[in-house]
């Protein structure tokens, strides 16, 4: 800024910083030290903290101000400032050692944004300039050396100050002090001289020259069409003594002005003229040191008022009262700037003086709700202009901020360290000390990032050595260290070697700290982190030049955000028709794509204009993605609108986050980060590929932190009042650009274009929703052109290269494209801020098992794929899971209905359309989603491939890309399998045939040996579906997972028919699921005999079916019931079966409430044809009160945990918070259900209402905290299961992969996994876990230093209690589940 101008290197970043309070005495002093002067320092001398209430609040700015003021009111026609330039003190033009400083390396800022920045720099000059002086009057510190050459202008008139106007035009004179138009103080060590003489339409000229050792001489004179002079010089280390000499003229009554000086004896001298017409004269002098008494002297002449006088000396009342006068005045009549096209007027500046602190640092302020988001959208905006290269801009509104008083508390440390990045990104070293002078001004402290991007400024300018060392001095002196600088995250590599670049110019001698390994210490991970013992990981099939170029490929994929996938729907053979549509479409889009760019420009510039006004727009987030892309998301939009329309908040939301994901990767790109990514990345390649060799083995996410310091993390997402506003602006710009021509409109009877995209209203039951429906014309013009391409985004695809190993919440998974670590509702972020908050170590668990599970390499089963499409093409089979086209729905009846049709008739017919609309959207959505899964399918053929991983809430893992992965239907599940095959071996060639049986569901409760006779028996089957499964005897489809048992009656059918079965090399997948795997943690956790024989955690011959159980056991009732005459018992005589209530007892250890069993024992009774319809609701509540009181005597220890798990999250959220622990592996875990908050978005097309039940905020839902602890925590202990097995697999070199409680692996490690598994869950389970989590659970919500709401102590004992009393366990032995072959099976 043009204010901080004051010198060259360090000098100048010395008198920005130097203590407002105390000269520095030496050249070596720090330049940072004392940064807030005596005036922050909270044990100051009362008199001083006295002069601190006062400080800013009555300043010489005010009393310029009054001064035009009362000139415009006495028909002044013009005012002008002149600061000339002042003597250089040659000794002081080389701050050390007398030589001038270096001139250093200057970015030069040009444009719009430019020209404001200076006119704001022009005005903190004023200002600074002016603190000085009056800093200086007092014998606060010298005025530094000002070189400012500014001139201002103010034309026009003025309301009269508060005195009255004499009745004629006088000519007055008068002479007063600096020091009497501000506060007169006791401990002022000078003695100021100012003289001054008003008159009507005069020209004021007012020079200001500061120099050491020189007396301050302010002269003002005023005369009929003549110049008033003023001249000012400070010396700040001279005890002058100044005089004041008032003079005035005027036919009025005589006016006593004095200037009161506290703790002073005042003497005061009065004479009045005579007569009116002469021209009397009135002296004031003021004399105040340390050891001299003041002296005051008025003479005033008789009958005269001087207007000049109105800004005396106040005391603590009258200064507030005036002040609010004043600004209510200045509301009324707005002073003109006194910059010329400024866009700050002087009135705010003035005001933002009033600040004032009485600390060193400033104390955080207590904000709501609606304040925190305030700053949250400033901070982001700030982010948002440096990302879109808007530093300028960003540097304006944090000036607009501060120079308004009631915007000021916005303000925070993290605001000015991000304009303070950007300047040093910029290499702007001026810039960026103006902003310190800021931050010095509020009261902020300086932290790591300040220091931060200082030394990287200094490094990019290459500044000089001496102003890096006294930098790096005050760091010390304000106890931070250096080598915190180099282990900061939030550094890029480019940063780093700028800090270092600059440390090492002040101490060559330095090495940057090299981050120390955080080990993780969980007994549970001991041996998976172990160094001795046998490592053999797996490696991939791949050379490292493929896999080279694959990452290349995944590369271009992401950089390009969207992906053209061939339909597997496209038109071989293009009719001329078709021809002609594809063209029309290809030249609407031409004009398209240029309106929508003329459009987003004009949003721009307008949106330009309101944030130079100093408001938040959408302007940078606009900036932050180029304009060809933006053009290319809204078209891609557009052209996948389904024809029934889509909800506009949607809509509105889908736009914002593609828009947000390509701002990420844009400014990584920015950033440099892709030729470090590649250097990087080819290293750690090393590790994964099949020739390469690695000195010490290690897990990928070791290797990777061993090839350099972590990345820094992607910015935080947008918060939703930006985001939907963002989409909402960018879906309006898609609505006004696209039209049709009325030549492609039936029927053609008008001459104006018609927009291509509408905006209806229509009711989703008894919610009114916004639709933003494409026009019929323009899906016929679709249908016509039979688009030959889908379109992808590049996070929906998987990926072309192994995934990024997980090191953190924010970094992993896709190359460019940001990926969060744990998935949750958008909104939500107290997920995030406990993964971030907790150590890193402690976490490494889930992300080595997330980075393995993303190892895995995939393909296509290319021969089922060819079947699929076989029928997919053949309007499908629903028998199969192939959706049929929506041609095949049903049609609503078609038949008009007289006007005299009997009501009912009408409601009848008007419901079957609805159910035939209703089942042809359905029937629609299956099949896109088929579609986009083959086309996938079809697309990644003949390609290697890899799913990235993440995990929700409560620790379980998914694939992040949604339409192609293991864990759909059977049908996706059946497309894939493992890219590198292994020999089956001697047993693998069984364990196939075995999982075959378990596929068909035909012999679930028979052993091992009895399914693979029956497999054996079946083999003519077996070899006729593989040869021929469409034209054979199916025997493949008649299993409840056809698609899956025809793969593998296919890959059984290639072992036997090979040379040596045991050589064959097999590529599928094969599974090992657990047996109503809840039920068996719960049996676990409590050592619960009967319930553990029940899901074969103990040894048998046979598996144990829990569902079978408890059908028996309810049959049992129900006969007792029968027996007493009960109806509806004798009605279910023959209808219990494992099928109905399999379901609910599935669900029971899942959380399902009485309620939603009973609706899933009706829709099972609906589908037996022969059951007494009327009796299903009464049959369904009489069985689900039946199967509940069975498994309340099967599993009666089960029941026991659930029921404290329940009330213990009960008093949880009654105390108004939400239920949070800590799973075994260390992943913290919070429940998201909260009362539901809105925010909403006005104006536009319709105004947004986003309702959000995750809005940590909000209190607590009581209903669904209670009901989903259980659940929940049942989750996160089966994700830990997983988890472990995962990490040891690997370890042991299996290829490994799950879907929940169901591991995939090689048919010939299938007896390996199966170890694993039983070893990690005996070990998990041996655990004390119930006791930690009571104790977690203690310590978090009822300890004194907990963070929780505060509630009455009756509320916390009563949760202690409930804690204490941790549920007995029983006498089962857990070694027993070693030796269970049906545990997993």
């Amino acid at each position: 800024m043009a204010a901080l101008r004051w010198g060259r290197g360090a000098a100048e970043l010395s008198r920005a910083l130097r203590s407002s309070g105390r000269p520095c005495t030496t050249a070596k002093e720090g330049i940072l030290d004392g940064l807030w002067g005596p005036r922050m320092n909270s044990s100051a001398s009362p008199c001083e903290q006295e002069r601190r209430k006062d400080w800013g609040r009555v300043e010489l700015l005010e009393v310029l101000e009054a001064r035009v003021r009362q000139l415009q009111a006495e028909s002044v026609s013009e005012v002008t400032v002149k600061r000339v330039e002042m003597a250089r003190d040659p000794a002081d033009s080389g701050r050390a050692g007398g030589t001038p400083p270096p001139v250093k390396a200057q970015l030069k800022i040009s444009g719009g944004w430019a020209r404001r920045l200076d006119q704001d720099q022009q005005v903190l000059q004023k200002r600074q300039k002016l603190l000085q002086e009056k800093l200086q009057v007092e014998g606060h510190f010298p005025s530094p050396k000002f070189r400012p050459k500014v001139k201002a202008k103010a034309k026009g008139k003025a309301k009269p100050m508060a005195t009255a106007r004499p009745p004629a035009k006088p000519a007055a004179t008068s002479t007063t002090t600096a020091a009497s138009m501000t506060m007169a103080s006791p401990m002022a060590m000078a003695k100021p001289v100012a003289t001054s003489t008003a008159a009507p339409k005069a020209k004021l000229v007012a020079t200001f020259t500061a120099a050491p050792e020189a007396k301050l001489v302010a002269t003002s004179t005023a005369a009929p069409k003549a110049k008033l002079a003023a001249t000012s010089t400070a010396a700040p280390k001279a005890e002058a003594k100044p005089v004041a000499t008032a003079k005035a003229t005027a036919k009025a009554k005589p006016a006593a002005m004095s200037i009161a000086a506290p703790k002073t004896k005042p003497t005061a001298t009065s004479t009045a003229a005579p007569n009116a017409q002469a021209k009397p004269t009135a002296t004031s002098t003021s004399t105040a040191t340390a050891k001299d008494k003041p002296v005051a002297t008025s003479t005033a002449a008789p009958k005269a008022k001087h207007a000049a006088m109105a800004k005396l000396p106040l005391t603590e009342p009258q200064l507030v009262s005036k002040q609010q006068a004043s600004k209510k005045h200045r509301r009324k009549e707005p002073v003109k700037e006194l910059v010329q096209g400024s866009w700050e007027k002087w009135e705010p500046w003035v005001a933002s003086l009033e600040l004032s602190s009485s600390s060193r640092t400033r104390a955080p302020l207590k904000l709501n709700l609606e304040q925190q988001a305030q700053q949250q959208r400033l901070q982001v905006f700030l982010e948002c202009c440096l990302a879109s290269g808007q530093v300028a801009l960003a540097h304006h509104m944090l000036v607009s901020h501060l120079a308004r008083p009631h915007k000021q508390w916005l303000l925070t440390q993290a605001m000015y360290n991000t304009v303070m990045l950007g300047w040093a990104h910029k290499g702007s070293y001026k810039e960026l000390v103006s902003v310190l002078t800021m931050m010095k001004y509020t009261g902020f402290t300086l932290d790591l990032l300040s220091y931060a991007s200082i030394l990287q400024c200094m490094g990019r300018v290459d500044q000089d050595v001496t102003a890096i060392q006294r930098c790096l001095e005050q760091m010390a002196q304000d106890g931070l260290q250096l080598d915190q600088l180099f282990l900061e995250e939030t550094l890029s590599n480019e940063e780093r070697a700028l800090l270092l670049r600059a440390v090492l110019k002040a101490k060559p001698d330095f090495r940057p700290p090299q981050p120390s390994p955080q080990v993780n210490t969980s007994t549970l991970l001991s041996e998976v982190y172990a160094k001795d013992g046998p490592v053999s990981y797996p490696r991939l099939h791949l050379p490292l030049e493929t896999l080279q170029a694959m990452f290349q490929q995944q590369l271009n994929m992401e950089l390009a955000s969207n992906v053209q996938v061939e339909s597997v729907e496209k038109v071989l053979s293009p009719t001329q028709e078709t021809l002609e549509a594809r063209k029309t479409l290809e030249t609407l889009r031409t004009t398209w794509e240029a309106k929508l760019h003329d459009q987003l420009q004009a949003a721009k510039a307008r949106l330009a204009q309101i944030t130079r006004q100093g408001r938040l727009t959408l302007y940078p987030f606009l900036c932050a993605v180029p304009e060809d892309e933006l053009v290319q998301i809204l078209i891609q939009l557009l052209f996948s609108l389904p024809a029934q329309g889509e909800p506009f908040v949607h809509v509105v939301h889908r736009l914002a986050m593609q828009t947000f994901q390509r701002h990420i990767v844009q400014q990584r790109r920015r950033r440099g980060q892709l030729q470090v990514l590649e250097q990087r990345y080819t290293q750690y390649l090393q590790l994964l590929a099949s020739d390469t060799q690695v000195a010490d083995p290690c897990l990928p996410r070791q290797h990777w932190e061993t090839l350099g310091p972590p990345e820094p993390p992607p910015p935080q997402l947008w918060p939703l009042m930006e985001l939907l506003p963002l989409g909402k602006l960018l879906v309006e710009i898609l609505v006004q650009s696209v039209q049709l021509p009325p030549s492609l409109v039936p029927p053609q009877s008008s001459s104006q274009p018609v927009p291509v995209l509408y905006h209806v209203y229509t009711f989703r039951g008894i919610r009114q929703i916004g639709l933003l429906r494409p026009h019929p014309a323009f899906i016929q013009l679709l249908e016509d052109a039979a688009e030959p391409t889908l379109i992808f985004e590049a996070t929906d695809m998987p990926m072309l290269c192994p995934p990024l190993p997980w090191t953190s919440s924010q970094a992993g998974g896709f190359l460019l494209s940001p990926t969060k670590l744990m998935r949750s509702v958008e909104g939500s972020l107290q997920h995030q801020h406990l993964l971030e908050s907790c150590p890193p170590a402690e976490l490494h668990g889930a992300l080595d098992a997330l980075t393995q599970l993303g190892n895995c390499a995939w393909r296509v089963n290319g021969r089922v794929l060819e079947l699929v499409l076989e029928v997919f093409h053949n309007k499908g089979c629903a028998r199969l899971g192939v959706p049929p086209p929506t041609s095949e729905a049903p049609r609503p009846p078609l038949d008009h209905l007289p006007p005299n049709a009997p009501p009912d008739r009408k409601a009848q017919l008007r419901q079957e359309v609805a159910r035939c609309l209703k089942t042809a959207r359905e029937m629609h959505g299956l099949r896109q989603e088929a579609l986009y899964r083959l086309s996938l399918a079809q697309h990644l053929r003949h390609r290697v491939f890899w799913l990235p991983h993440n995990m929700d809430f409560r620790g379980r893992t998914y694939p992040c890309p949604p339409h192609f992965n293991h864990l759909g239907s059977d049908l996706a599940r059946a497309l894939l399998e493992f890219a590198q095959g292994r020999p089956l071996g001697p047993h693998g060639l069984d364990w196939l045939k075995i999982h075959l049986v378990n596929l068909t569901g035909l012999k679930k409760r028979e052993p091992l040996h009895t399914r693979l006779a029956f497999a054996n028996t079946m083999m003519d089957d077996i070899l006729d579906s593989a040869d021929w499964p469409m034209t054979g005897r199916k025997w493949w489809m008649e299993a409840e997972e056809p698609w899956q048992t025809l793969a593998c009656c296919m890959e059984v059918a290639r072992a036997v028919r090979s040379p040596d079965p045991a050589a064959y090399v097999s590529h599928l997948p094969v599974h090992q699921d657990g047996s109503c795997n809840g039920l068996q943690h719960y049996a676990a956790l409590g050592r619960d005999s009967v319930g553990a024989a029940s899901v074969n955690l103990m040894p048998s011959d046979e598996p144990q079916d829990v569902y079978s159980g408890v059908a028996a056991q309810v049959e049992v009732f129900r006969t007792q019931d029968a027996q007493q005459g009960l109806k509806v018992a004798q009605v279910l005589e023959g209808f219990i079966s494992r099928k109905v209530v399999k379901q609910t007892v599935m669900t029971m250890v899942y959380g399902v409430t009485v309620y939603g069993g009973r609706l899933q024992i009706e829709k099972r009774l609906r589908e037996l044809s022969d059951f007494p319809q009327v009796f299903v609701w009464e049959a369904s509540h009489y069985l689900v009160h039946l199967v509940f009181k069975s498994l309340q005597e099967m599993f009666s220890g089960t029941r026991t945990i659930q029921h404290w798990l329940t009330q213990s999250a009960r008093l949880i959220a009654q105390a108004g918070s939400a239920v949070e622990w800590v799973t075994p592996l260390g992943v913290p875990i919070v429940q998201p259900y909260h009362h539901e908050s809105k925010l909403v978005i006005r104006g536009g097309l319709q105004s947004i209402t986003w309702n959000s039940s995750v809005d940590a905020s909000q209190k607590p839902n009581l209903l669904k905290q209670k009901n989903g602890f259980p659940p929940n925590f049942i989750h996160s202990l089966d994700s830990c299961h997983m988890m472990l097995t995962a990490l040891h697999c690997y370890r042991k070199g299996l290829t490994f992969v799950s879907v929940h409680d169901c591991f995939w692996t090689h048919a010939c490690d299938i007896p390996i996994m199966n170890q694993v598994c039983r070893e990690q869950f005996v070990r998990l389970h041996s655990q004390p876990i119930l006791e930690d989590l009571s104790a977690f659970l203690m310590r978090r919500f009822c300890s004194a230093e907990s963070t929780r709401p505060r509630t009455d102590n009756t509320q916390t004992a009563k949760l202690l209690d409930m804690l204490r009393s941790v549920p007995q366990k029983g006498d089962f032995d857990l070694e027993q589940v070693k030796g269970s072959t049906y545990f997993f099976s």
